[in-house]
């Protein structure tokens, strides 16, 4: 098993981590799952959010309304 630790939250992220919190997870478990999108982004994927958020800054995107009505939703 890894070594483990403690760490002081606050009452109130405590009530927030519960409210993603399943009857199986773990703390632990909701935690990594906030910070793992975070740790491992190639450089492509970097580009390709950065190209992403350009064309929005542009207006090249649709809604989900859009799509709804495109795929009759």
């Amino acid at each position: 098993m890894p070594e483990q630790t403690s760490i002081r939250i606050s009452a109130n992220l405590l009530n927030t981590l519960k409210k993603f919190k399943d009857d199986n997870d773990s703390y632990e478990d909701v935690i990594w799952d906030f910070i793992e999108p975070h740790l491992e982004l190639s450089e492509q994927t970097k580009k390709e959010i950065e190209i992403a958020k350009q064309e929005y800054k542009r207006g090249n995107f649709v809604t989900m309304e859009e799509v709804k009505k495109e795929f009759g939703f």
